[in-house]
């Protein structure tokens, strides 16, 4: 048994999916959606919505999965509450903690894990079941191997088709840090998808960072046989038409018939870079997509000039309103519109110069969208009804039995006839029925026609709510508490703790080793002060990485990780942890949680000093001063040319204004990943709680005086006269 799961950003989309045979939608509701960008639904739309998918069997999750500051809580949980009784069959969230602590108080709501908690290893899938989910989101990085083993621990959900983030899902700051609008808050302003050019070979602006988009295809049976259960298709941003397409190819797929026209239909609604089938299967010629930004449709011909007018050989025939794209050389170069067409092909006016042999893709076509969202799905139902002389009328539909309150008359010159019965409850008001009747007609009655009007829109009313009935559990709202330990003074918190490869001249109290290679037994032996000394485990890390790095955790004090599954890793290792910045700890529940399992813990880095401070306590981090990691990249960004690769461990990323982002290399399961930092340190100084410093990607002779000066401002200032202050006075959205 599987599951196609649609998204909606608006009504539309939704009745898009539930028309094209959708298993399940997920849609945002209108506060604490990861994609504010989008409608999204508020409370009567989202209940009608639901009502209506219900219907025909169809499942509502709702994502409520932004990251909640402390003064939202009281807001996010009874809007969470309320969005739960109103029939929602599960909800998104991405704070794994708050997830905890909902399932602690209202144990009947299903919560799903989002996959921006990052969720890519078992450790991560087994603390989520512990916590009360019923099902993971995981993260589009995650291996086919790791997703066979994450399935036989929870109910997996697995994006199949749609966008690809750049950056491993709930670690990426870079909107937040260049613009002030936090992806972890649904704000993302993507950019990702503008030009940069690394310091490698030609050095051109290109679109570095940007990603095709996800199309898995008929490679969905090795994901099926992988035990996944949810295949999942990104785009709430998208159009009703994308969202038709998407859901019919792979019921195509799913039921083992040709889905080649679905295909075409598909990549017509929305296709960037001509699709990859994911990291799941490993990285792919497609996966990069530095030339095209954006939708580039279906190829349907290639252009030639004839007497100085654009033609195109094809077999497609335009209409008024279709759009196409021109490429050269897998580059746009311009846009075109329907002229005029004859029997071999049409022509295309456009404001570009266009060369014969470009490229001719179609990227709006209007017949195709007509064709898609003009199938409306009904419930087919079976009606009795019974009328007599002097008794009253009755309409039963399994269940649901109505009777009127009135009587049926003997009629006096028109009697009621069975035809006229029927042709009236064959009127279903605008309700999504497909209505066969039976009638059962004994004498002579007479029943005003604004009468039996009247009583089949009683009795349609009666059975749409019995079809929509929703079964949740009720609950009522009170405001909560939290007991949380008042912060400790500021003069007990002066600890430091460097994140770092190389520790050569600095002093410390805590050492984050962070290896160059995983697998490498060298990568973990570094020179330090005395002190305590942590192993640096990222945000993603694959089961093999974390066997390879249990061999030498009996080296270290603790363990540092940027990913939730790290609290079981400790647990097991018996190591003291050291909660990281990658845990996106915004609110008291969250923080709590984290404190509950000893040692220590990072704020968010997206929080200001007054979010910051009511949540520091004795053993509370800050990222104060040095680099700030804005990217995990679980891929290769040079397209995986390894026998021409210079595998140096710096590199540098430059944007179209010149600004410059330190790339750091490291290896893991065998493979080259990379984290992107700002391209601006970091100074933001600090007094209420232990300093967290980062120097993995800072010049060597600036390292030991951030270290020695992190609690001071203006001495910092002239080590880093480039820096920010980050999010530290601002906060983001």
């Amino acid at each position: 048994m599987y599951e196609i799961l649609a998204p909606a950003g608006n009504r539309e989309c939704a009745l898009a999916a539930i028309d094209s045979g959708a298993d399940a939608i997920y849609l945002g509701y209108a506060a604490f959606s990861a994609r504010a960008g989008a409608e999204n639904f508020d409370l009567t739309a989202l209940g009608e919505i639901i009502a209506y998918a219900h219907l025909f069997g169809v499942k509502i999750y709702v994502a409520m999965n932004t990251l909640v500051k402390d003064n939202e809580l009281e807001d996010f949980l009874s809007a969470l509450v309320k969005v739960h009784n109103l029939g929602a069959d599960a909800i998104l969230l991405q704070d794994i903690f708050l997830g905890k602590f909902i399932h602690a108080r209202y144990p009947d709501i299903v919560l799903h894990l989002s996959t921006q908690a990052g969720v890519n290893n078992v450790y991560g899938a087994r603390l989520a079941k512990e916590y009360g989910f019923s099902r993971v989101v995981l993260a589009r990085e995650t291996s086919l191997r790791e997703i066979k083993a994450v399935s036989s621990v929870i109910e997996t959900e697995v994006f199949v088709q749609g966008a690809l983030c750049t950056c491993f899902s709930g670690q990426c700051y870079l909107s937040s840090f260049a613009g002030g609008n936090s992806g972890n808050r649904g704000r993302c302003k993507q950019p990702c998808r503008k030009k940069y050019f690394y310091d490698t070979g030609e050095q051109k602006l290109c679109y570095a960072l940007s990603l095709s988009d996800l199309s898995v295809g008929e490679s969905l049976d090795e994901l099926a046989a992988a035990g996944v259960y949810s295949f999942k298709i990104e785009g709430r941003m998208r159009r009703p038409e994308y969202v038709a397409a998407a859901v019919r190819y792979y019921k195509k797929i799913l039921a083992g018939q040709n889905a080649d026209r679905e295909l075409s239909d598909l990549k017509r609604t929305y296709n960037r870079g001509n699709y990859t089938k994911g990291l799941a299967f490993g990285q792919d010629k497609r996966l990069l997509s530095p030339s095209v930004q954006g939708h580039i449709g279906e190829k349907v011909g290639v252009l030639k000039v004839v007497g100085g007018k654009y033609y195109v050989a094809s077999s497609f025939r335009p209409a008024e309103g279709d759009g196409f794209k021109i490429l050269r050389q897998g580059v746009e170069v311009g846009g075109g519109s329907f002229l005029s067409a004859d029997r071999q092909g049409f022509y295309l006016s456009s404001r570009a110069r266009l060369k014969n042999g470009d490229g001719v893709f179609l990227t709006t076509d209007t017949a195709l969208g007509k064709r898609l969202l003009s199938e409306h799905r009904k419930k087919p139902l079976e009606i009795e009804l019974s009328a007599a002389e002097n008794a009253p009328l009755c309409a039963r539909c399994g269940a649901v039995r109505l009777c009127s309150d009135f009587i049926a008359e003997s009629a006096k010159n028109s009697p009621l006839r069975e035809e006229e019965l029927r042709e009236c409850f064959l009127k279903t008001d605008g309700l999504p029925f497909d209505v066969s009747v039976n009638v059962c007609l004994s004498g002579n009655c007479f029943v005003p026609k604004s009468r039996l009007n009247a009583f089949r829109r009683d009795f349609f009313a009666a059975l749409w709510q019995s079809l929509t009935a929703n079964g949740n559990t009720r609950y009522e709202y009170s405001p909560v508490s939290f007991d949380f330990p008042v912060p400790m003074s500021a003069e007990t918190n002066k600890k430091r703790a460097v994140i770092g490869t190389d520790f050569k001249g600095i002093e410390a109290d805590i050492y984050i080793c962070k290896p160059s290679d995983y697998a490498d037994d060298g990568a973990y032996e570094f020179d330090a002060e005395a002190g305590e000394k942590f192993l640096y485990l990222p945000a993603f890390l694959s089961d093999e990485d974390l066997q390879s790095a249990a061999k030498h955790i009996g080296k270290f004090d603790g363990i540092y990780a940027e990913g939730t599954y790290g609290i079981l890793c400790a647990r097991e290792c018996g190591k003291k942890l050291f909660a990281g910045t990658g845990f996106n700890l915004t609110n008291a529940c969250a923080v709590a949680a984290v404190m509950a399992e000893g040692g220590y813990y990072a704020l968010s880095k997206e929080l200001n000093f007054a979010e910051q401070k009511p949540l520091a306590g004795g053993n509370a981090f800050v990222l104060s001063a040095g680099d700030v990691k804005v990217m995990d990249l679980i891929y290769c960004p040079f397209g995986k040319k390894c026998s021409a690769c210079e595998k140096r461990d710096r590199y540098t990323l430059t944007d179209e204004e010149g600004r410059k982002f330190p790339v750091r290399r490291y290896r893991a399961s065998g493979n080259c990943r990379f984290e992107l930092f700002n391209c601006a340190p970091l100074n933001a100084c600090q007094d209420f709680a232990n300093a967290l410093i980062d120097i993995s990607a800072l010049p060597v002779s600036a390292a030991k005086g951030v270290v020695g000066h992190c609690f001071e401002r203006d001495a910092l200032k002239e080590i880093l006269p480039k820096s920010t202050a980050g999010h530290s006075r601002g906060g983001v959205l």
